[in-house]
């Protein structure tokens, strides 16, 4: 049974979760997965855990905004 962890940051609007889950079981789907087996686990990182290029996401990419 696949178990795909998808990482994002905190913030994003549940439908665009959902958005994100139901695309990523598709991908094992078109694999020939039966989607029962497949399972998403999302995990929501505070942009200032999130570090790029040696800073907080936050400092790294200010200009960088969440979907709504």
């Amino acid at each position: 049974m696949p178990l795909a962890q998808i990482y994002l940051w905190k913030g994003i609007p549940d439908e665009i979760i959902k958005k994100v889950i139901v695309g990523v079981t598709k991908v094992f789907v078109d694999l020939g997965i039966p989607k029962q087996a497949v399972e998403v686990l999302v995990h929501e990182i505070p942009k200032a855990h999130w570090g790029i290029d040696g800073l907080p996401a936050t400092e790294s990419r200010p200009e960088a905004k969440l979907p709504e």
